[in-house]
This record gives C-alpha cells, structure tokens and sequence, in this order.
C-alpha cells in the first residue's frame, strides 16, 4: 500500500480493498465540502478557499489534519458535510511547527457549532501541550444558529483556552472574511491580529443594528473594515492588501517569535556586520531641538539590514514598536516618534507601547527603547479619558519586565514620561544617551516661565530676560552630564556608535535573569 497525492493505492483483490475504497470516497467528500454555488461565490469576492489558505501559509507537504470526517451530531441537520465547516491541523512554517485552523466560508457560512468548536478546542489544547504557535485563519458568520447555546458553550470553550495560552505560546488571528458578534473576543484575546482590506470586518454588532438603535448610517467598511481598525480602534495589528500578502506577513512575523515562552526566539545570520558603526546619526537631529526628525529613519539605521516590522503601524502615531534584529536575534523597539505631536505620551499610545512591551517579555524578546519625549499631551479630554490609568499600563509594563532592556535617549526626556520610557529608575538594565540627551523635569521654556517668573515680570526687557534664562536652563540642566555624574545614565555615547553599543549590550544580558515575587498575578491598572 503506498500514498499519492493524498490518496490510498491499493490492490483490487486486497481484502482492505473495499474499505480503502470506502476511506478515499469520504476523504474525498470533506476535500470537496463546499457546495459549488458557496465555492464560486468565494472565489468572485477575490477570496482563497480554506484548504488553499493552508496550503499557501504552510510549507510544502507539511500539513497534517485532524478530525477532517468529523461532522455534526445535530439531529435536526438536513446536511452534514465533513470537516464541519473547518479545516484543522499541524504543519510547519520555516521549518518550524505551528498549529493552525482555517474557517470555510463554503460550509454552512463558517459558522460554530458544536463539533466545529470541538475541533479547535482539540486543537487549542495540543499546541498548548506541545508549546508551539496557534494561528486562526478566521472567515465565518459566528455562532451557528440552529445550535443556539451549544455553539455559545463553544465559543466559551475556546476564550478559556486563549487564555490559558497567553503568554505561553504566540496565538496569532487572521481575520479574512466576516467576524462578528462573539466570534471577535477570541481574536482580541490573542496577541496579534491581521486583517484584509476590503474583504475583511469585525464588529460586535453590524451596520443594520447600529442603525435601528442608534440611527447612524455607517458601512460595513467603515464600521468594522480594516481601516477603521487599524487606525482608530487600535484592534487590527498589521493589516495586507490582500490575502496572499497577510498569509506572507503571518510568516515574517513568526520569524521574530519563539514557539513558547520557554524558548529564545530564532537567530538568523542578516551578513549585517555587529561593529557597523552608524555616521548618518551623528547629523540626523535639527539644529532646533523644537524640529521634528522621524524616528524610524534612526531604527532603520541601527536594525540589521534596515528590516522593521512595525506594530499597529496606523494607530497611536507618536509612539513607534516594532520587531527587528540586531546581529541576528530579535528585538522589540519602542520609540518616540517626534513627526507626530513631537512624541508626546497620549493615552493611545501609552496603551499601544504598554501591550508591546508585555507581548515582548512573555516571549523573551529583549526590548530597545529610543527616546525624546516632551511629556503626556495635556488637555481635558486626555484627563478625563483617564491618561493617567492609561500612563500608569506602561509604567507597569516597562516595571514588570524581566527580559534585557536598553534605553537610548536622543534628546528630550522631560518629566514623568522620561520616567515612564524605561529609565534606570524604573529597572531599565543599560541607559545610553547622545551627548544631545535633555534630561530635565520639564522644557526649557516652561521652566523659566514657571521659576523666574516674577523676575522676568519685573525685567525691563521681559523678553530678553525670558530668552536668557531659557539659554541659561539649558546649559545648566538640559543635558546629559548631570544624569551622567548621577549614575543614572550609563553612558553618553557618539551617535554613530548607538548600534555597536546596543549589540554589546543586548550580548551581555543574555544571560540576565531575574524572578518576580511569588503572586497569583500582579494587578494591571487596565
């Protein structure tokens, strides 16, 4: 007996004949699940099949699937194809096992149902056991009605379990179709989600409800597409032009990550020499320390090779993350980003840095920080939107992290928000600085306004009393020796050296380790 092409070969006369014959007949209804009408109408929306998506995503030959003649147990079916409308299994990716499921639109909508669910929880659990990735390829219409509470039961089933694995293996979510209603939480629960423009949506509930209790007349697109997601809700991660494009991102993304928190995230030889020095820096910042300049143009110069994998890259502007390598390992970079509201910390960008930096330590990925941050934006819809619960996630993240931290600061670095941006004070375990570094409890201006005020008041030329106190701040205080005599800058190094400083940095707290107090968990200001 001998396997081609995902078929059995047998003799004729073979007494297992008959039943092979049997086996191929009903492997071959579940390859073939999908009524032809469902199949073409995928295909005219520009969309992939489930078993294609599989077979795009995985490496060649790698996938092995579960429970493909399962099918539901509801009596009251007229139709019962296999599969049940998901196709489940393990394969690999870079040679590296992954877990993976693939809703199919084609049967029954994708909609859960009880062995629908049953099979992912399957799933969920042995990834979970075996330490290795679980990603969704999510494209369904939610919970499957004539099942009405069994398939909520399942969808309980499967947010138990995403919880269960936060923190211990990647779950990854790509939205490449519908998910609506209870269907989103799972998503929003694991660590990263993908999203499709154009053919992808989430919402709790859809354009028709929001307009019969609200009134508002809002699109699908606009309501839950990509767009909307990754640039206002903050709820999709990376979005693709299109399906072949996310898949590909999928893959890049897993190449920063280890399987499980118990494992170091893969090297990769980039040929970027470690002792490249970085000229460019040295000239990057204005002559005005009121200019902007972008910070991703200083990642890319100390980044292996320029490659960045930017996070939630449309949302919360001012602040940068992202996965890189620096001499092969990788690394996740948090940075101010002075092009957008001069870096300030808001309370989206408080949040977005906040769950970066948390994914990092759960996956022992060391954390970089760049910073030049004026302060939090100040304003009353920033009060009363609670940037101060908001500020106090990253200062608990950047706290609660034990994994090897850099901070580089490039010129501002006022106040609180210094504080919050890992600094020495708060476990940061190497602070460098440019000799162009401002570290002070607040700008230059606001200080002379606020200690001299009276005296320039009293001045007979209040304006040039007001710009030579402001020159006299700055040569005093607006700097990094102070800091640097205090210990609480390492170094203040040339520019140009901040790459070669952060490898041998990143190459000596490798062997960094470090335990929390026992607890059942810490209290998160969420």
């Amino acid at each position: 007996m001998a396997r081609f092409a995902g078929t059995l070969l047998f003799v004729a006369d073979h007494p297992m004949s008959e039943k092979l014959a049997d086996l191929n007949q009903r492997r071959d209804e579940a390859l073939n699940a999908g009524p032809e009408r469902a199949v073409q109408r995928q295909r005219e929306k520009g969309k992939m099949l489930a078993r294609e998506r599989l077979e795009y995503f995985l490496d060649d030959g790698s996938f092995h699937e579960l429970d493909m003649l399962a099918r539901t147990r509801n009596p009251e079916a007229t139709d019962r194809p296999y599969t049940d409308g998901v196709v489940t299994g393990w394969g690999t990716v870079d040679g590296r096992k992954v877990f993976v499921f693939s809703q199919d639109f084609t049967i029954m909508g994708g909609s859960l149902g009880e062995v629908f669910a049953e099979k992912i929880h399957k799933l969920m659990d042995l990834a979970l056991s075996t330490g290795a990735p679980f990603i969704g390829l999510n494209d369904g219409a939610g919970a499957r009605i004539p099942e009405g509470v069994v398939s909520l039961d399942g969808y309980g089933g499967i947010f138990y379990r995403n919880v269960q694995a936060s923190g211990v293996i990647p779950q990854i979510s790509v939205i490449m179709g519908p998910c609506a209603g209870g269907a989103v939480y799972s998503p929003a629960m694991t660590d990263f989600i993908f999203m499709v423009r154009e053919t992808s949506h989430m919402f709790i509930t859809g354009p028709d409800v929001v307009k019969t209790v609200t009134g508002e007349d809002v699109t699908l697109e606009e309501l839950g597409g990509a767009g909307s997601h990754s640039s206002r809700s903050g709820v999709a991660t990376f979005v693709a032009p299109d399906e072949k494009a996310v898949l590909d991102e999928v893959r890049y993304l897993l190449s920063f990550l280890p399987s499980n928190n118990m494992d170091s995230a893969p090297v990769e030889s980039t040929g970027d020499d470690s002792q490249r020095l970085c000229p460019a820096l040295a000239e990057i910042l204005p002559d005005s320390s009121n200019m902007p300049y972008d910070i991703k143009d200083v990642i890319s110069e100390v980044a292996d090779n320029g490659d960045f994998m930017e996070y939630h890259g449309a949302w919360a502007k001012s602040i940068v993350c992202g996965f890189a390598r620096m001499d092969g390992h990788s690394v996740g970079i948090v940075a101010n980003q002075p092009m957008v509201l001069a870096g300030v910390l808001d309370i989206e960008s408080a949040s977005k840095a906040a769950r970066f930096v948390r994914t990092c330590d759960a996956f022992n990925i060391p954390i970089v920080t760049f910073v030049d941050v004026p302060g939090f934006l100040p304003g009353v819809d920033q009060e009363y939107g609670g940037i101060i619960r908001h500020g106090a996630k990253l200062l608990y993240a950047y706290c609660e992290a034990t994994v090897p931290r850099i901070q580089v600061i490039t010129r501002k670095a006022y106040g609180g928000a210094y504080v919050v941006m890992d600094s020495k004070g708060i476990g940061s375990d190497l602070s460098l600085a440019w000799p162009s570094a401002e570290l002070a409890v607040m700008g230059p201006e606001g200080a002379a306004e606020i200690v001299h005020r009276r005296e320039i008041q009293s001045a007979a030329d209040p304006v040039t009393r007001r710009a030579e106190l402001i020159d006299d701040y700055k040569e005093r205080f607006a700097n990094p020796w102070i800091a640097a005599e205090r210990g609480y800058v390492d170094d203040v190094i040339d520019p140009a050296e901040t790459r070669i400083k952060i490898i041998a940095g990143l190459d000596m707290l490798r062997s960094k380790r470090e335990e929390l107090p026992q607890r059942k968990h810490g209290n998160v200001p969420l």
